[in-house]
């Protein structure tokens, strides 16, 4: 064994040997091809066959069946059993790809088992199909991790949340409070909520936190941030302060969700105003300053502080986004949550928006309008993108006292 491990007439012959048994379930049968063997390797096959090969030949064949007869004589032990004591007992791969792809069944039955809550919805569907074919069951499954795809299930099935600490939400769904901190079982989730909010899956830890928030979830309450204009209060504290001090000169101002839980606000006045992009509240606070309505800019998704503090408004409100898809679909759950008026976001806002200049196209999965029928129809037909920003002048004057 030693003399044919160490010989390097045999190494192709043996490593070529194992692919096929292999890839045949363990049958010692067929042949191998050798190209552009060596004088030492044409010498092992004359050796192995009894027929002489020329030195010009350009490829050898070789039956396993007189490979595995040949090591019997010279060595006592058959083809398997050096390939064996070489480099380890040969794998029956037909037999491994069965048992894994049961496996990978198993593990995705039991994830649509436990997430009931989301089942059948098409962002679920769509995510739970992509887990089979992209690979990342397989890879779970071969890691030895194919539990993580039942507790992703568990932890979907459990949001969306409401103001719930990550480490709670951990618990509650595995049993580990450290089991959504920046593990595999994180990343499936996020994956999933990203597809749920028909947003690209979050690489940076701002996108993560962005994701966790719009699904209830509190990673951080000093990085959960709102970025207001104008918000007063009766309130008597510190906060409450320092919000009615910026007000009065106008001054946009961020609140943390720590210091909302700390000092509550119940904001005071009349009706407020929603926008996405802060360059609106830049502007308002330029040009209008404190003459400026109440303004509340999300900055994209929604944040917990956010939803804190316009939890607590009791005046109308007001809200719009973007004319993308991700806008179509926070002013519906506005619409949902908070009995807010879409503001500019109708189809003559689009297509009138759409006139005065180029735009992006449109990414992600389409949404309706509820409020509007037509005009997710009309951006579905026209295939692009208005940011806010081309809107601010009309903004501007809604704005105004």
């Amino acid at each position: 064994m030693t003399a044919v491990g160490d010989d390097p007439g045999w190494q192709r012959i043996l490593a070529a040997a194992r692919r096929k048994i292999e890839r045949s379930g363990g049958e010692v049968s067929g042949t191998i091809g050798l190209a552009k063997p060596t004088d030492e390797e044409r010498r092992v096959v004359i050796g192995i066959t009894g027929h002489h090969r020329p030195s010009s030949v350009a490829s050898l064949r070789l039956d396993l069946s007189e490979v595995d007869a040949a090591l019997r004589d010279a060595h006592g032990r058959g083809l398997l059993a050096v390939l064996a004591e070489r480099d380890g007992p040969v794998r029956n791969r037909p037999a491994e790809q069965a048992s894994e792809e049961e496996a990978k069944t198993l593990a995705l039955a039991d994830l649509h088992a436990r997430c009931p809550a989301h089942a059948g919805s098409d962002w679920f569907e769509r995510w739970w199909a992509a887990l089979s074919t992209d690979g990342t069951a397989t890879r779970l499954v071969r890691r030895g991790d194919a539990d993580v795809l039942g507790w992703a299930g568990e932890v979907l099935n459990r949001l969306p949340a409401e103001n719930l600490p990550l480490p709670v939400l951990a618990e509650w769904a595995t049993g580990n409070t450290k089991a959504l901190a920046g593990t595999p079982l994180a990343s499936l989730v996020l994956r999933a909520l990203a597809e749920r909010d028909g947003v690209p899956a979050p690489v940076t830890r701002a996108s993560q936190r962005e994701r966790w928030e719009a699904a209830g979830v509190i990673v951080d309450d000093l990085a959960s941030q709102v970025l207001v204009l104008n918000v007063r209060t009766e309130d008597d504290h510190v906060v409450a302060g320092w919000l009615n001090d910026a007000a009065d000169f106008g001054i946009p101002f961020r609140l943390t969700l720590h210091q909302l839980a700390t000092d509550p606000v119940a904001p005071s006045g009349g009706a407020v105003y929603v926008c996405e992009n802060p360059a609106v509240l830049r502007a308002a606070a330029s040009e209008l300053a404190r003459d400026s309505a109440t303004l509340i800019c999300t900055e994209g998704q929604p944040s917990a502080a956010f939803h804190r503090l316009l939890s607590a408004y009791r005046g109308q409100i007001h809200w719009r986004g973007d004319f993308d898809w991700t806008g179509l679909r926070t002013t519906t759950s506005a619409i949902a949550r908070y009995r807010a008026l879409p503001w500019r976001m109708t189809t003559v806002d689009y297509e009138t928006a759409l006139e005065t200049g180029d735009s992006e196209p449109l990414k992600g999965p389409p949404t309706d309008s509820p409020w509007d029928p037509a005009l997710a129809s009309s951006m579905l037909a026209a295939g692009r993108a208005i940011m806010e920003e081309r809107l601010i002048p009309t903004l501007l004057e809604d704005l105004r006292p």
